[in-house]
Parts: structure tokens; sequence; C-alpha cells
């Protein structure tokens, strides 16, 4: 698909990623709008000059709204976390792909790209999964609930006329990355970070622009399928989160995940007791020990796709970022 002169929509287009599929389609030619809660998120979209309709992606009407003359929908909106109500999690990211996609179908688009998560896999998968691998949802709300909206998806897919890609990202990191950059460095300054067994599980991590540079090929070449994007290599918490650490200046502390697994299994629910998000959860021991990394042959063989930031250049960009911001 050639991207000059097509009109995408981004679902989700003020966060984090969103934000950045819709300068860089923008920057390719692509007319970009997008769909968002109302709020900062759809603020911060509109202050960056896209075209934003508030409106909810479980909501018929703001979906058909949000399509309307599409060529592509790029569908990031999701509830991420650790865990929570499984219900909840399931409205929107089951519910949401379901109203986006039969949306989209309806309305003509020719390509529906769905965020999805290598968390599909779980917490414990073979070394270098592949998409063909096992799915595990391991009583997590956010893994399954990834398993359960790819496969709600696949039956709306009509090959030649609405075509679907599922893209599996790694641990999306960079400047204003959330769960792996902004909390760990709020956590740091507080104290409270701790790494399970000496950090010793695998960060699968890949920089927002790599991800980017591969859903574009993906868009730009009509390729259907499952693809995973990652760094595609095994680098152990204690070195990612280190470079964190170095930034906030402090030490790098770990205790047994059995200790840390005990203790937020009674600290989340206290917390939650008073309304009150936990600063975490026990599952997120889980996702710091996961064992190994994922493959991203797939997507280099079909889509020629190759990681376009290191983790020694992109965690430069954090720092840079975060002193900007006084983070560090």
């Amino acid at each position: 698909m050639n991207l000059p002169g097509s009109v995408v929509v981004i679902t989700g287009i003020g966060g984090f990623i969103g934000l950045r599929l819709a300068e860089v389609f923008r920057d390719a030619g692509a007319t970009v709008r997008g769909l968002e809660l109302p709020g900062a998120a759809s603020s911060r979209a509109r202050a960056a000059g896209f075209e934003v309709l508030d409106g909810d992606v479980t909501n018929a009407p703001s979906a058909k709204a949000a399509v309307r003359g599409a060529d592509v929908v790029l569908h990031t909106a999701a509830i991420v976390g650790e865990g929570g109500d499984l219900e909840v999690y399931r409205r929107v990211n089951v519910g949401g792909v379901v109203t986006m996609g039969e949306a989209a179908r309806a309305a003509g688009v020719r390509r529906f790209v769905h965020l999805s998560s290598v968390m599909v896999h779980g917490f414990t998968f073979p070394d270098g999964v592949t998409e063909d691998g096992p799915l595990r949802g391991e009583g997590n709300a956010y893994c399954q609930t990834k398993i359960e909206s790819e496969a709600a998806l696949r039956p709306l897919e009509v090959p030649g006329t609405f075509d679907v890609t599922i893209i599996r990202p790694g641990d999306v990191y960079g400047p204003g990355s959330v769960p792996w950059v902004v909390r760990p460095l709020e956590l740091m300054k507080r104290g409270l970070f701790a790494l399970p067994d000496g950090g010793r599980g695998v960060i699968n991590h890949v920089h927002v622009d790599s991800l980017v540079h591969g859903v574009r090929l993906a868009v730009e070449q009509d390729a259907s399928g499952v693809f995973t994007l990652s760094d595609g290599v095994a680098t152990s918490c204690r070195e990612y989160f280190g470079f964190l650490a170095r930034m906030a200046g402090v030490s790098m502390r770990s205790f047994p995940s059995w200790a840390l697994l005990g203790a937020f299994s009674v600290i989340a629910p206290a917390f939650e007791a008073f309304g009150r998000e936990p600063p975490a959860r026990a599952d997120a021991v889980r996702y710091l020990l996961r064992p190994h990394a994922y493959s991203i042959e797939k997507a280099r063989r079909v889509l020629g796709y190759a990681p376009q930031v290191t983790l020694v250049d992109g965690m430069a960009q954090v720092e840079a970022w975060a002193k900007e911001r006084s983070l560090v």
C-alpha cells in the first residue's frame, strides 16, 4: 500500500505508541486522524496537530464515525497493566477490537492492524518461541484478553477485501514509556523498586521507533498474519534496569522472588480495598522472571524488519528526555 494519499485512523492516538505511529505515518504522506478517550491523551494528540474524535472503542457509533473513509486502521487502544479485573480488561481489549473491526469492515477499510502483545505466550514459554508457539493466559487478565482479542478478530477477515495484521510487540520502551521507563524511575526514586532473584529474568525490549518501523513495513507491504516485533535479544532485567538505576542515581536492590510475590499478594488487595492503585502486583514479579527471548525471524524474513535503535542509543534518548522533565 502506498502511504501518500491514504487515510490512516489510529485508536489510542494520544498514547505512547499511538502518537509515535501518527507522527511517522503523517511524515510518510498519509492523512492521519484518531479516536481517543476525552482527556489528556486526546489533548496531547490535538496539540501535535492531529484530528481527533473523542470516543470509546467499545462504542459502535464512535467506531463508525472514526473509520469513515479510512484505508487503514491501526488499533492500539487497550488496557495495559500487570493484571486486574478480567471483565474490565475483556470489555476494552476484546470488545474494543471487535467493535472497531466490525465498523472498519463495514466501512470498506482495506487493512486492520491490531497491536496485540508477546504476552499472549504468558510467563513461561520455549526459548525463541515463534508466532505459532503456545498461547497461555496463566490467570492474568492482560495475557488472557490479548489472546481472546486475536481470536475474536480473525473471523472478521475477508482476504483481499478486509485484511488483518496482528503485531505482537515486545516490551516497548523509549521516552515516555510508562511501564518500562516512567514507572520504574518513579519507584526507584521512592526506594520501592527491587528485582526478583538478582534480575535473572529477561526483558524483550523494543524501542518505540523500531516497533513503528515494523508496523509501517507491514502496511506498506500489505502483509497479513501475525508478527512478533522486538530487538530479538535476551537482555537480563539487571542489565536493562541498570540503565535506569544509573540515571536515577540509585543502587539496584534485589529480593527473592518468593518474598516479593508474598508481599505484593498482601499489598495489592489492601490498596484496592481503599480504592487505590497498588504500587505493584504479584504478576509484576512474574513479568520480570520471564526466562527467554521471542523469535523475530518471521518479521525479518517476511517484512525485512530490523531493529532501528540499539538499547544503548535508546537509553541515551530516555536519559535526555528524563532530565528535561526532572525525572532523574
